[in-house]
């Protein structure tokens, strides 16, 4: 959770009845940093935006995950109860809802455009096709042991379930076609670790979570979650989970924010080294001043006057976004506004 999500959060929690839940997103442990879990905690207490019970931590949930992927792997697209009454294949695919995939990035770059403004690359079907058309030539890569990751199969263009509405409260209802507009997806990657994509639907799933607030760059990937939602509540995973199946099936309520851009119009972000929480606490910044920002980014309030975040909570509004959902900018040098 960011400054601004956080921002919105604590407004949206239902009439103070909803619950607000820690996961730390440590799955890929190669990029986690020492200590990263403390200073997000430290921030959002700074922040005042406390959280209900103990923090989340994927990184010690990696036998749910595995669970999961088992079930999904349990799933055949000829399956037509699972996929709208009709067979999610045309014929010349495999029939395997996860299936392996051998292509490098450099081999998908290679191969697909990114789509235009989050930078989504498509996957080609590569493998998917290699799979249907030279199933023994893959089998003997497996058993040689050849490096490949997971992804798991959209249904075929015309299926019933190719087609996935997010329904936003900033953007309204977005409809993705799953096969042209995101394809096949990684869900354990090629090093063995569990994609994102998999582990925050099920931990969505299984936690409960009903209320999603994020940024606008995670629009695309909401399509994809409630696929994979859907796909792994057809193979009877996470019907034993907190609530039950009513809880399993509850519908999502997505809000995905406006990104944060600096002067230059590029997102801020930790890979540029952006603006970050340490640095505005250094220079005096306080909880109050970054809250009340963030609460004029999204048109909470008509001015960036400092408050708290309990103080948005009263008549708290998505129609200010919805009306201008436009990326926001800040300047170079943002303590030039009182920052």
């Amino acid at each position: 959770m960011d400054g601004m999500s956080g921002a919105a959060d604590p407004g949206d929690a239902d009439g103070g009845r909803g619950r607000m839940l820690l996961r730390i997103e440590d799955i890929d442990t190669p990029r986690v940093l020492p200590d990263a879990d403390r200073w997000i905690m430290d921030d959002l207490a700074w922040l005042g935006l406390d959280w209900d019970g103990e923090p989340v931590y994927q990184s010690r949930r990696l036998d749910i995950y595995e669970q999961a992927l088992r079930a999904l792997q349990g799933i055949d697209l000829r399956d037509a109860a699972a996929f709208g009454g009709r067979d999610g294949v045309d014929g010349t695919e495999t029939t395997a809802l996860i299936y392996p995939c051998f292509c490098s990035r450099a081999d998908i770059r290679a191969a697909s455009a990114p789509q235009e403004g989050d930078r989504f690359v498509m996957y080609p079907g590569t493998c998917r096709r290699a799979l249907a058309e030279h199933p023994r030539q893959v089998e003997q890569r497996l058993a040689n042991g050849d490096r490949h990751s997971l992804r798991i199969a959209m249904p075929v263009a015309g299926d019933a379930r190719a087609a996935v509405t997010v329904h936003d409260r900033v953007f309204g209802n977005c409809r993705f076609d799953l096969p042209r507009d995101l394809g096949d997806t990684v869900v354990r990657r090629a090093d063995g670790l569990f994609a994102y994509q998999l582990v925050v639907t099920v931990d969505d799933l299984l936690m409960g979570v009903d209320d999603i607030v994020r940024g606008r760059d995670l629009l695309r990937s909401a399509a994809l979650q409630l696929y994979i939602r859907e796909r792994l509540l057809d193979a009877g995973f996470g019907d034993s989970s907190d609530g039950g199946v009513a809880a399993a099936h509850r519908d999502i309520r997505f809000a995905h924010l406006p990104l944060i851009d600096n002067a230059a119009g590029r997102r801020l972000a930790k890979r540029e080294r952006s603006l970050d929480m340490g640095t505005l606490r250094k220079h005096g910044v306080t909880a109050h001043q970054v809250i009340g920002y963030c609460a004029w980014l999204l048109g909470l309030q008509q001015e960036p006057e400092p408050c708290a975040a309990a103080d948005l909570l009263h008549g708290f509004s998505w129609d200010a976004l919805a009306a201008d959902s436009q990326d926001r900018s800040i300047p170079d040098d943002p303590f030039s506004i009182g920052l």
